[in-house]
């Protein structure tokens, strides 16, 4: 059981607030932080960073080193960047980040786009905030005209309303604008150009009435249109603002640099010089930063993030390794088969690249209905403007205000707001359940799935050996396998010690320790030769259980057993899905063995063992061909690609952060049961979204024939437009 496969993974990315003032208090800090990303010439990846007081120490123990310029802990991304002279190499600063308590990991940072702030979302906020403080002031205003004011007075009203509402338009209602006239550029109309259209209608118009003293006036109009279609706008953009590239990612995880065996001389290299057939020599800890083989030196080394196999595999000369592997006992040096783009870590990223790709295609409810709606307002406006025109005998002014009317209560506000509000409401139930919703489409997509894929080490178990039989065993024995272990890094080694040290125990005398790699540990205790290790090294017979053996020379050797516990919820799970019919499939790269007594201990009857990562991506992908629609539940490396070609996915809070990156959705907690409310939920959102439709249907039922005939002038239009809005919010927070 490795526990290596977790030294990539990361936490969840922790939830942010905003500030009253983003344009004021977040851009220093942003404007410092890209100046230390740009200059940063390391960044390493900090999976157990979680508070404010871990940025305090990382940054201060980083800073201490003789050569840091400056350092920067980015709490939500988990990553440290550090500006450094070319004397600090980046082992160093995981050496001294070890030994503050934090384990550290190096990305490539030409490979990362790193940001703390979210312009966009800070930009629609701000914009926001603009159009709030100016409709409350415009308001103000119009009541005063509705009160009675007329002559001169009104029209000093309507001429300070047009000098707040006109620059506000202009500024605030800049995202309709862009995004309408990048749909006229393509060659389409989309629902930016009917909204850009009533608001810069309801300008002209109200511009128009000002300089002719007209009694009727719609500043107000244009710039409550403004604010709600705002908050539409900045809702969709939160449930979107998370997700990030997952090929990017993955690519990220490249070792950037290698060590390359130059006439006996060790020369770092960047990784895009390494050719075929160099040496290269990986150190005990690190990660395989090319493809190759083994010409010399022996190990053990952790498969897990690519195949997810739970033991670590010997590796003598003749092993083929690839790149993103860990070494972890001995020093290996390699010949080089592949490296760089060729590499297979690099091909996995390519895969997720093509899968990512694919689901970007899915166009969302309410993209599709704004599509077929959006025509229909330019025809109903047309018909208003021509046939009131020929009425009226050529009154051009009554006309046009009419067909204001109308695009305005047929502003697909509602609209906008049915999907964003139901999703936002989804999505915080969901959280306080221990569910970050990331993509926009997730629970669209989620409440029609029927198949159910889950991955085994991390996402179904914990993925951290225990030790099933620790207290069988005599005292001496117990405290000689603590001496032993104590001084390995191999996964099954440091889960034995660290169960000995939870009982009380303390280590028996054993000298001379040292490590054999790719077979075990050895001492001397009292004169006997002890190990701890494989089977055949230790004068035992391997059984099917997961073991590590001690030899003590005294008595036959002795088998301290490990098992993989059980992710909390997991029965509870799937009993949950098998009593809403869905389909449940295992597939593991895990042996045989295991898989099998897992599946068996929850009731699964289809599942797969030896996987590999382009293996679950084809049977998902043969899966949606034959009509299903795919959950894939997984956490490690090998999974991403799986992950990114299902028709919806979640991962573990504990999961690699490519595998984070590619899902939709991210369970927080241990608890794996809370995937069976999220299709419950998704389902339920659903059902208020087309609920949403309808109301919004209803409402233009009603609405658009007043407005056709001329009841209903542009300020009345936009009251009752806002009226359907605040309804279809409040039928989302149903949900809560």
């Amino acid at each position: 059981m490795s526990i290596a496969a977790n030294d990539l993974k990361q936490m969840p990315e922790s939830p942010g607030g905003v500030s009253a003032c983003p344009a004021c208090v977040v851009a220093p800090a942003a404007a410092d932080l890209a100046r230390v990303v740009k200059d940063a010439r390391i960044v390493l990846s900090l999976p157990a960073a979680h508070c404010a007081d871990c940025i305090s120490r990382v940054e201060k123990a980083l800073q201490a080193v003789e050569g840091v310029r400056s350092a920067r802990l980015n709490l939500t991304m988990k990553r440290v960047s550090v500006d450094a002279g070319p004397e600090v190499s980046p082992a160093d600063l995981i050496q001294v980040l070890d030994r503050a308590g934090y384990e550290a990991h190096e990305l490539d940072p030409g490979l990362l786009s790193v940001t703390e702030t979210d312009r966009q979302g800070r930009d629609l906020l701000m914009r926001m905030g603009v159009a709030f403080f100016s409709m409350m002031n415009v308001m103000l205003l119009s009541v005063a005209v509705w009160s009675g004011a007329d002559g001169a007075t009104r029209d000093m009203f309507h001429w300070i309303s047009g000098a707040i509402a006109l620059p506000t338009v202009a500024f605030s209602s800049q995202p309709f604008f862009k995004g309408a006239w990048r749909s006229m550029k393509a060659g389409r109309l989309g629902m930016d150009f009917p909204i850009s259209l009533a608001i810069l209608l309801a300008c002209f118009i109200s511009l128009y009435e000002t300089i002719n003293s007209g009694v009727h006036v719609y500043f107000d109009a244009a710039v409550m249109l403004t604010f709600f279609l705002l908050i539409g706008r900045y809702l969709d953009h939160r449930t979107r603002a998370i997700a990030r590239s997952a090929a990017q990612e993955l690519a990220a995880l490249e070792v950037p640099r290698a060590i390359v065996l130059l006439d006996g001389a060790e020369v770092v290299k960047p990784i895009s010089e390494v050719a075929v057939g160099d040496l290269v020599l990986v150190r005990p800890g690190g990660r395989m930063p090319v493809d190759g083989v083994v010409t010399e030196g022996a190990s053990e080394v952790d498969r897990s993030l690519l195949t997810g196999e739970t033991l670590p595999v010997a590796a003598h000369p003749g092993t083929v390794v690839s790149a993103g592997e860990v070494n972890l006992t001995g020093p290996l040096t390699l010949r080089v088969t592949a490296a760089g783009k060729d590499s297979s870590l690099h091909q996995m990223a390519d895969l997720v690249a093509v899968a990512e790709a694919a689901k970007t295609r899915y166009t969302s409810l309410a993209e599709r209905a704004a599509h077929a709606y959006s025509s229909i307002v330019h025809v109903l406006a047309g018909v208003a403007f021509g046939g009131w025109l020929i009425y009226t005998g050529g009154d051009f002014r009554m006309s046009v205000n009419i067909m204001a009317a109308v695009l305005i209560i047929t502003c697909p506000c509602a609209l906008g707001l049915a999907v964003p509000a139901v999703l936002t409401s989804a999505s915080g139930k969901l959280f306080r359940k221990g569910m970050l919703i990331k993509d926009g489409t997730a629970l669209e997509r989620m409440s029609q799935i029927d198949t159910v894929v889950f991955d085994k080490t991390g996402t179904l178990t914990m993925g951290q050996p225990l030790v099933t039989n620790f207290d069988s065993h005599p005292l001496s024995a117990r405290e000689v396998a603590l001496a032993l272990a104590g001084a390995s890094s191999h996964p099954l080694a440091m889960a034995l010690a660290e169960t000995a040290r939870a009982a009380g125990l303390r280590p028996a005398r054993v000298e001379d320790i040292r490590e054999m790699p790719g077979y075990g540990i050895e001492g001397t205790w009292k004169g006997l030769r002890v190990r701890l290790g494989r089977a055949e090294w230790c004068g035992a017979m391997p059984g099917q259980e997961t073991a590590t053996w001690l030899s003590t020379g005294e008595g036959a050797p002795r088998a301290f057993t490990f098992s993989d516990r059980l992710r909390p919820g997991a029965a509870d799970l799937m009993a949950a899905l098998k009593a809403g019919g869905q389909r449940v499939i295992l597939l593991s790269g895990d042996t045989e063995t295991a898989v099998s007594s897992l599946a068996a201990e929850l009731g699964i009857d289809d599942w797969s063992a030896g996987v590999l990562p382009a293996e679950k991506a084809a049977r998902i992908r043969d899966l949606r061909a034959t009509g299903a629609q795919v959950l894939m539940v997984g956490d490690g490396l090998n999974d991403t690609a799986a992950l990114a070609e299902a028709y919806v996915s979640i991962s573990p809070a504990s999961a690699l952060d490519a595998a984070r990156v590619a899902s939709d959705i991210v369970l927080l907690g241990q608890n794996i049961a809370p995937i069976a409310d999220a299709i419950r939920i998704s389902r339920q959102a659903s059902k208020r979204i087309v609920e949403n439709f309808k109301i919004s249907a209803g409402y233009n039922i009603v609405a658009v024939p007043l407005a056709l005939f001329g009841m209903a002038t542009p300020l009345a239009a936009a009251l009752a437009m806002s009226l359907s809005s605040i309804t279809v919010s409040l039928n989302a927070l149903r949900l809560k």
